[in-house]
C-alpha cells in the first residue's frame, strides 16, 4: 500500500514536471532545461538527505549500489531527460507522452529476465493495451490535429508538431526510462523509503557532473547563457517537480516490486494531459484519438498493476479462463 501511494504521488509529480518543462521549451531549448533541472535536483535532495540523516549513512552505502545509482543518473537524468525534452519541444506532451510511457514494456521485460519477478498473461495483455494506446495516439495527427494558433496573442507563433522527430526522441526516452527501474531496484532493494533520498542524491550528483562537462563546449555555454528569465522560472519549477517525483519513485521501489510501481506511474498520462493542456493550451494537440489512446494506456496499466488473482476472484471467472489469465512467465 505504501509503495502504491508513493507511485501515485510520483506519477502526479512527473506530470507537473513535463507540463512545466513543456511550457519552458516553447521558447527555450532542451539544453537550457537540462542546465537548470539537473543541478536543481542536487539542491533539492541534499538538504533532505542531511535532515533525514541519510547523508551520514553514505559510508555504509555499498559501492555497487553507488555505481548503480550513478549509472541511473546518467542514463535517466541526462540521456533520457534530454530526449524527453526534445520530444516535448518538437511535438508536445499530449502526443509524445504515450510513446514515452512505452518504457513500461522495457521495464516489464527486465523485471522478468533480470529481477525474476513474475508476469501473468493478464499483465501481458495489459502491456499490449499500453502499446495499442500509444499507436492510437500516434495516429491522431493525421486525423484530428491541426496547427494550433493562439488567437488571443497573434505574436505567438503557430505550433506545428514535428511528428517523426517527436516520436523518435520519445522512443529513445522510453528506452532510457524503462531500463533505470531495474538499476534502482538492484541498488535499493531490501532498504527503506528514506534510502531513496540518498540514492536520488547520488544519481543527481553523477548527472550534474556530466552536464557540467558539456559546458566545456562554447556552443553549449552560449545556448545556456541565452536563457530568458521566464523560461528559467518554468525550468526551475520543472526541476523541483521532477526531483519530488524521483524521490517518491525511489521510495516506492525501495518497498515495493517494480512490476507494481511502474504500471501505477502510467497514471501520469492522465495527469500530463490535464496539466499540459492547462498550462500550454496553444502548444498541445488534443483530440478524440489522443484521449482514447490515454484511456486505453491507463486501462492497460491497471491490468498490469493489480494482482491478477484479485481480478479473477472478483470477476468469478470460469476455471479454464482463470487458469489462462493466471499463467505466469
Amino acid at each position: 500500500m505504501l509503495g502504491a501511494l508513493f507511485a501515485i504521488l510520483s506519477a502526479a509529480s512527473f506530470a507537473l514536471n513535463n507540463a512545466t518543462a513543456r511550457r519552458g521549451v516553447v521558447s527555450g531549448t532542451p539544453i537550457q532545461a537540462m542546465a537548470v533541472t539537473v543541478p536543481l535536483g542536487v539542491i533539492c535532495f541534499l538538504p533532505l538527505a542531511f535532515l533525514t540523516g541519510e547523508l551520514f549513512r553514505l559510508p555504509q552505502f555499498p559501492p555497487a549500489a553507488i555505481g548503480w545509482m550513478a549509472c541511473l543518473g546518467v542514463v535517466h537524468f541526462v540521456i533520457g531527460r534530454y530526449c524527453n525534452f526534445r520530444a516535448n519541444s518538437v511535438a508536445g506532451v499530449n502526443l509524445t507522452a504515450p510513446v514515452v510511457q512505452l518504457q513500461i514494456l522495457v521495464t516489464m521485460v527486465l523485471a522478468v529476465i533480470v529481477l525474476h519477478e513474475p508476469c501473468t498473461a493478464l499483465q501481458i495483455i495489459g502491456g499490449l493495451l499500453i502499446v495499442a494506446g500509444s499507436i492510437i495516439t500516434q495516429r491522431a495527427p493525421a486525423r484530428t490535429a491541426a496547427p494550433v494558433v493562439d488567437t488571443s496573442n497573434p505574436a505567438v507563433p503557430v505550433f506545428v508538431p514535428r511528428y517523426l522527430a517527436g516520436y523518435l526522441f520519445a522512443s529513445l526516452a522510453a528506452a532510457c526510462y524503462g531500463s533505470t527501474p531495474a538499476m534502482a531496484r538492484f541498488a535499493l532493494e531490501h532498504t527503506g523509503p528514506l534510502t531513496g533520498i540518498l540514492g536520488g542524491l547520488l544519481s543527481y550528483v553523477a548527472a550534474t557532473a556530466v552536464v557540467s562537462l558539456t559546458l566545456l563546449s562554447a556552443q553549449v555555454r552560449r545556448n545556456v547563457l541565452a536563457l530568458g528569465r521566464d523560461n528559467a522560472r518554468w525550468f526551475a519549477l520543472s526541476g523541483v517537480f521532477v526531483a519530488a517525483a524521483q524521490g517518491f519513485f525511489f521510495a516506492a521501489v525501495a518497498v515495493a516490486p517494480v512490476m507494481l510501481v511502474m504500471p501505477l506511474l502510467q497514471f501520469s498520462l492522465a495527469f500530463r494531459m490535464l496539466f499540459s493542456t492547462w498550462l500550454s493550451p496553444t502548444h498541445e494537440v488534443v483530440g478524440p484519438l489522443v484521449l482514447a489512446g490515454v484511456v486505453i494506456s491507463v486501462v492497460g496499466a491497471l491490468m498490469v498493476s493489480i494482482d491478477t488473482t484479485l481480478i479473477v476472484e472478483f470477476l468469478a471467472l470460469p476455471d479454464t479462463f482463470a487458469r489462462v489469465l493466471l499463467w505466469r512467465v
